[in-house]
């Protein structure tokens, strides 16, 4: 996409859930945070989501201080309004309500110069879920390797 940098993907979300739906939404900073995306300086291992009073909010999601801001700093582990559509919180408060449905950010970015989350509506996967993905990746890059072995050889 044009005009989108990313600043942080979570890659272990897609090997821990199975995701149904994302969702783009952007998200309330102070200044001083700002600083911080734009350096790259969060962490989100265990970042997740939840619907209080009609709004969405981020948990968890670590935001560096900025060493540069004296007192003006922000807190660290602040909570963050997470900004999206009256209907698509409704939808996702039924969705989060069903049993084993949660909200993982999967990854952070910048479209045009504002910070926007990509938000997945997630369910848990099982170990034995996990090793057939894990199966099933091995077995197409031998497919692959294969394929590229027999195309060059000829």
């Amino acid at each position: 996409m044009e005009g989108v940098k990313i600043i942080a993907v979570n890659r272990k979300a897609r090997h821990d859930y199975s995701i149904d739906d994302s969702y783009e939404c952007g998200i309330e900073l102070e200044g001083t945070e700002v600083k911080s995306f734009r350096d790259g300086k969060i962490s989100f291992p265990d970042a997740w989501a939840e619907v209080i009073n009609g709004e969405v909010w981020l948990r968890s999601l670590k935001v560096a201080e900025n060493p540069f801001s004296s007192i003006f700093n922000h807190d660290p582990d602040r909570k963050k309004r997470l900004l999206l559509h009256r209907d698509e919180i409704k939808r996702i408060k039924r969705k989060t309500e069903e049993k084993g449905y949660t909200l993982i950010p999967l990854s952070f970015y910048f479209k045009k110069s504002r910070v926007k989350v990509e938000l997945g509506l997630c369910k848990g996967k099982k170990s034995f879920d996990k090793r057939a993905d894990i199966r099933e990746r091995d077995l197409k890059r031998d497919i692959s390797r294969e394929f590229r072995s027999k195309t060059s050889g000829l």
